[in-house]
């Protein structure tokens, strides 16, 4: 299996090229599992979240778990958000949008409980993800909080993935390339 060493918050991990299309793939970076990458990066986050005014942390299912807790873990924070791919019979009355993600099949949907929807409302939330790519779970993690009556405080990720270092809309640990069938970086 062809890998791509990745560098970030101070560690290398080996992250393997998987097949997205035919000549099109991505290193796959999985958080899972990895205690020491999580803390490191969650500390390194909150480093750059620093300069912004937030009330909140949400994410979405299921990657960036582990990161958001640990974040929530390192800077005190006694409640952050997780957007849910499946309404929970324990969610009263939930909130939905549309998610697109590359690494996901099809259309999916995010779901907040009408709970979690009142929290946010009038707060300020910083998005947090493993990875943006194309933006689409970005963007439907904002649609959510809009539709909770919340506002965008900032967005960022470990890493930002082929054309996403370009933005200047979010702030992440380091760039990731995409790849060639033949493993060589786009």
């Amino acid at each position: 299996m062809m890998t791509y060493p990745m560098h970030v918050a101070g560690l290398v991990r080996d992250l393997p090229i998987c097949k997205v299309t035919e000549d099109f793939y991505i290193g796959a970076f999985i958080m899972f599992g990895d205690a020491e990458l999580t803390v490191a990066c969650a500390r390194d986050l909150l480093k750059l979240a620093e300069e912004l005014d937030y009330d909140y942390l949400l994410t979405a299912e299921a990657k960036s778990i582990p990161l958001i807790h640990e974040m929530a873990r390192q800077s005190g924070a006694e409640k952050y958000f997780i957007a849910r791919k499946g309404p929970k019979v324990y969610m009263p009355d939930p909130i939905s949008v549309e998610d697109r993600s590359i690494t996901t099949l099809g259309v999916q949907q995010l779901f907040l409980g009408r709970d979690d929807a009142d929290l946010i409302k009038g707060k300020k939330i910083l998005i947090v993800d493993d990875v943006i790519s194309t933006g689409g779970s970005l963007h439907a993690m904002e649609t959510l909080v809009a539709k909770a009556g919340g506002t965008v405080a900032g967005r960022m990720a470990v890493l930002a993935e082929g054309d996403a270092k370009n933005r200047d809309d979010i702030k992440f640990l380091a760039p990731l390339p995409t790849f060639k069938a033949d493993g060589s970086v786009r």
